[in-house]
């Protein structure tokens, strides 16, 4: 299929206000997409139904299902030749949103002082007035913009309309096997990834590591931890760490997903505490910004290793089931010509709150360049 192909389908099922998902996974060509051929609001519980899945951040609220056996599914290997180069925002937030998050970061400091916790992710939502409200358009400046991220355009008139382009992944699972990514801390990106992070950024991370491997145990075997390192997602640095490991026969994807989601990069430390503290204090609803997204139980053809026994055998490809899910960070929501973009950061008890600020308008700016 064309690009003008392509586009010109999503852009037909929103003009019939049908659902929708448009998406590309990070360092690949192929986009992808699923047209539903009802206006059905579809959910899933057990994560064991086939299609795409799109979670909030409340894991009490419903995860929504563009099921596959409901949906056209169609793709293009190209985003063409269309050149995009992301502008440099300006940072337009005012001195009572800057002022109402410094002091929601005060009130988790002193709270982790306090031992109610020892971490918690504050945010905040921005909106901003757009000219021409074009999610297509959008859509593709995100893809032209973030090769290395997952990006996608989501759709359904029952629940509204979302992009982003998201650094972090929850789980990969292919067969039994799957991997978790630990991501936390964030500096700007100044020309080279050999940085300096500071204790509170190392602690951050290390807090999201632990916690992942504590709560897969139960589930899972043959766990394997990589090394932490410095990667980039657009403007921006943050640490990285790899879980790697076996399901054990018992267990089910739905285990695995409510032990960690949210995880501490998102949520805090303890889980309960830290959300029961976000849903009081943050004074807006995160809504679908630091849930979850992404392929479910799809049909993957996965090529053997070559080796000299195995070589004769090169030409054949086993099928499993692959799932693929991503956090929802780096994201906005459309609502009329008004594009809501939502941030946050990690507080711990040396966060400085001025600093924490800052972190919120650089990861702000990065989603606004699209706009």
């Amino acid at each position: 299929m064309t690009d003008a192909q392509f586009f010109g389908r999503i852009q037909d099922q929103y003009n019939k206000n049908l659902p929708f998902v448009a998406y590309r996974k990070p360092n690949k060509d192929k986009v992808c997409g699923l047209l539903q051929t009802n206006d059905v609001l579809y959910k899933t519980t057990n994560f064991d139904e086939s299609g795409f899945i799109f979670s909030p951040f409340d894991d009490r609220e419903d995860t929504v299902l563009t099921p596959l056996e409901r949906s056209e599914s169609i793709s293009m290997t190209s985003i063409g030749s269309s050149i995009f180069e992301a502008f440099h925002a300006k940072e337009d937030s005012t001195y009572s949103q800057k002022q109402q998050h410094i002091d929601l970061v005060k009130k988790g400091i002193e709270a982790i002082k306090n031992s109610a916790f020892q971490k918690v992710v504050l945010s905040r939502k921005e909106s901003v007035n757009l000219k021409k409200s074009d999610p297509i358009e959008i859509f593709k400046n995100l893809l032209n913009t973030y090769k290395a991220a997952f990006v996608y355009c989501w759709y359904h008139p029952k629940v509204g309309l979302w992009l982003g382009a998201t650094p972090e992944t929850l789980i990969k699972i292919e067969g039994k096997r799957f991997s978790i990514m630990a991501l936390a801390g964030t500096q700007d990106y100044k020309g080279k990834l050999d940085v300096n992070w500071e204790d509170k950024e190392k602690q951050e991370q290390q807090f999201v590591t632990d916690f992942i491997i504590d709560n897969l145990k139960p589930f899972a075997e043959d766990l394997k931890i990589s090394k932490t390192q410095t990667v980039r997602a657009g403007n921006l640095l943050h640490l990285k760490t790899m879980i790697s490991a076996r399901l054990k026969a018992d267990n089910n994807l739905s285990k695995v997903i409510s032990s960690l989601h949210p995880t501490p990069a998102v949520c805090g430390l303890p889980k309960p505490k830290t959300k029961d503290f976000i849903l009081k204090y943050e004074n807006y609803s995160r809504e679908f910004y630091t849930g979850f997204l992404g392929e479910l139980n799809l049909d993957t053809n996965i090529a053997p290793r070559l080796s000299k026994r195995n070589i004769e055998n090169r030409a054949y490809t086993i099928t499993r089931k692959s799932t693929q899910l991503y956090v929802n960070l780096r994201c906005m929501q459309l609502k009329g010509q008004k594009a809501l973009i939502y941030v946050g950061g990690g507080i711990t008890e040396t966060s400085n709150p001025e600093k924490e600020w800052i972190e919120t308008v650089s990861k702000s700016l990065v989603i606004k360049s699209v706009l």
